[in-house]
């Protein structure tokens, strides 16, 4: 008796009425009232990450290293773009890159569970980048000889003395004396607050010499798009772009 009663029961769950009854659930799910903002806001995210991946990215910044150009909280707009279509990163402008190899030796072991939600919340500016990402000025490209200090205290790039206006006030070019030559396909970086930037001068009696890969390079900071006071594009400076280049500027060696 127990089990005709089990098979009469499973009969009432597989006949039209329990089909139908299931129907009904699926249609009153498709047709929840949240559905379809829900559908629209997963889509706006997607896009906006896609976005940030492959053509701007905003990147806040987390430290004083290139005051006063950029302070601290500042939401700059990374073109990832500059540098896709045969244009290579120029003396005064400012990168962002990947220091993994040249800043770092290896990136550090991400935490799997909230590795992939802090990546999506630096990707669009809500949490501070990787920390092997890095912001600084290109001074020195491919071929450039790069000297600190002359007797007037001003850096050097290929003989010319550079006059960096956008320098901390009170600032030295640098304290730490140098005269490198960049190689090809690299760059020497450095950030705008020098008493206060751990850039390629740190890594000087390192392998790589503190040189930047260019392929390293995630994109060139091209606009300060947070808070709404501080709007305004980066450009670069002319006493940069008037050095003389010993070699073609920037290329592959």
């Amino acid at each position: 008796m127990d089990t005709e009663a089990h098979v009469t029961e499973r009969d009432r769950s597989s006949s039209p009425e329990g089909g139908a009854e299931e129907g009904s659930r699926s249609a009153r799910f498709l047709d929840a009232p949240w559905r379809g903002p829900a559908l629209l806001g997963a889509a706006c995210v997607a896009f906006l990450l896609l976005f940030s991946t492959f053509v701007m990215q905003p990147f806040l910044i987390p430290s004083g290293s290139m005051q006063p150009t950029l302070e601290i909280g500042d939401r700059v707009l990374v073109n990832k773009l500059a540098y896709r279509f045969g244009s290579v990163p120029q003396r005064g402008d400012v990168v962002v890159f990947d220091g993994t190899g040249s800043f770092v030796r290896e990136a550090p072991a991400g935490n799997p569970v909230t590795g992939p939600v802090r990546w999506a919340a630096a990707a669009v500016g809500l949490a501070e980048p990787a920390e092997t990402d890095y912001i600084k000025r290109v001074v020195g490209v491919g071929g450039d000889r790069v000297v600190c200090c002359d007797k007037r205290g001003r850096a050097e790039v290929n003989g010319r003395p550079v006059d960096e206006e956008y320098l901390y006030p009170g600032d030295a070019p640098s304290r730490v004396p140098f005269d490198i030559v960049v190689p090809q396909g690299t760059l020497w970086v450095m950030g705008d607050h020098r008493s206060r930037s751990r850039d390629s001068r740190d890594h000087l009696g390192e392998p790589g010499g503190g040189m930047v890969p260019v392929e390293k390079v995630v994109g060139r900071a091209d606009w300060i798009g947070w808070p709404a006071g501080r709007w305004g594009s980066l450009q670069r400076p002319d006493a940069s772009t008037d050095v003389r280049a010993p070699g073609p500027v920037g290329s592959h060696g």
